[in-house]
């Protein structure tokens, strides 16, 4: 029997970060730098004011006070985007806007609210020192300063800072693009009239909901019945050309486990037993002509769901650039305590409130109603047979659920 850390390198063993891609910058959002972001321009682009007022020369108004204003005749208004170039002649001021270009000749600005506001001519009550409310051209970035860093995953502070020093596109790692495929001639689509023995695939509706939580995209999603030919046809050409093949089902030891007979005859993929609860059969390697990558998980939907977080999510984290460890675990306290799977990890979904847990509910692999009520799996190691309240546990929080937190 596998380890859980053994299979979880398996896995990652078949994938690595995606070859980069150069997007316009607006499309960046969430994605991994693959080389590093170099400013094209200045930033700011000239000097410019930080204030609405009066931009002047500071020495013009030695001694100005509010009981002693200094009177300056008005040379006319400087707007933000005035992209003429303005000069300030000896002797006068000029009435400028926040983020306009300073004129030539003007060493301070001049709040409006420490004059009197005159359009031709304003009173001055202050003695501004030079450089006052300016903001000098480059004094956040200069053209040729690094960015960014090559790994940064985009947020929108990155994506403005880019486009702001005139950067027009970026090189990323792409998303990773999932073929998801459910398996098994007793599921049926959801609102379907369910007929004895027929199952809702909530397996396709989940599988392609955690791949799109992850940062992912749906290359294509299928659903095969237990005929083998279809699912050699599909493995020779999976829909959507994706980075990365998972299937549902087929996967155990019953006769009619159509994914593992025909992928052992095949070849090139392995079907192993991991010593994990929920989740124990388990595969991976790669399949078709493009030598794909592909994973196999149980068809139970809450075991399928637990593999997902343990095995795929690193994975595509690898994929899309990113290290696949820094999934977010954390540490808690169990809130009280449970019994666990002797020799396995146990994946026990519990619920996080004020960094305490306790199970979501029962915790039978079968179990939908305790999984959507989780926000974290507890992975308890293998050599632990009972958690104890009190106990420390590592969590990995579930994609999609947000953990509850002090009003």
């Amino acid at each position: 029997m596998r380890t859980v850390e053994e299979h979880r390198a398996a896995v990652l063993r078949l994938v690595g970060p995606l070859s980069p891609r150069c997007l316009p910058v607006g499309r960046g959002l969430g994605l991994v730098l693959a080389a590093d972001v170099v400013a094209a321009v200045d930033l700011p682009g000239a000097d410019n004011s930080a204030m609405d007022g009066y931009a002047v020369r500071a020495e013009e108004l030695t001694g100005a006070a509010s009981q002693s204003p200094v009177f300056l005749p008005v040379d006319g208004d400087i707007a933000a985007g005035d992209s003429r170039r303005h000069v300030l002649s000896p002797g006068h001021a000029m009435r400028i806007m926040t983020g306009a270009p300073l004129p030539d000749g003007a060493d301070a600005v001049v709040p409006v609210e420490l004059t009197d506001g005159g359009a031709s001519r304003v009173a001055v009550r202050v003695s501004p020192e030079p450089g006052r409310h300016l903001r000098r051209r480059g004094e956040d970035v200069v053209a040729g300063d690094i960015l960014l860093r090559a790994g940064t995953r985009l947020g929108p502070g990155h994506l403005a800072l880019a486009a702001a020093a005139n950067v027009a596109e970026v090189a990323v790692h792409p998303r990773p693009r999932v073929a998801v495929v459910s398996t098994g001639d007793e599921l049926v689509p959801p609102g379907s009239v369910l007929e004895h023995g027929q199952v809702v695939d909530s397996n396709h509706v989940m599988l392609c909901a955690l791949v799109e939580a992850a940062g992912g995209e749906v290359a294509g999603a299928a659903h095969l019945r237990d005929d083998p030919l279809a699912l050699r046809r599909l493995l020779d050409d999976p829909p959507g050309e994706p980075d990365l093949l998972l299937t549902s089902g087929g996967v155990s030891m019953g006769a009619y486990d159509t994914v593992k007979e025909v992928l052992t005859a095949d070849g090139g993929v392995e079907f192993v037993r991991v010593a994990m609860r929920p989740g124990m059969p388990q595969g991976c390697g790669v399949v078709g002509p493009h030598q794909t990558a592909i994973v196999t998980l149980p068809g139970n939907p809450v075991s399928s769901f637990v593999s997902f977080h343990v095995f795929v999510l690193p994975a595509l984290r690898r994929m899309a650039g990113l290290d696949p460890d820094a999934d977010g675990s954390f540490d808690a306290v169990a809130a009280t305590g449970w019994s666990t799977a002797p020799g396995k990890v146990e994946a026990t979904r519990v619920v996080e409130e004020h960094g305490r847990v306790r199970p979501s509910g029962g915790q039978g692999s079968h179990v939908l109603g305790a999984l959507s009520g989780a926000t974290a799996l507890a992975i308890v190691p293998a050599e632990v047979d009972h958690v104890e309240p009190g106990d420390r546990v590592r969590c990995i929080p579930l994609l999609g659920q947000e953990p509850r937190r002090a009003e």
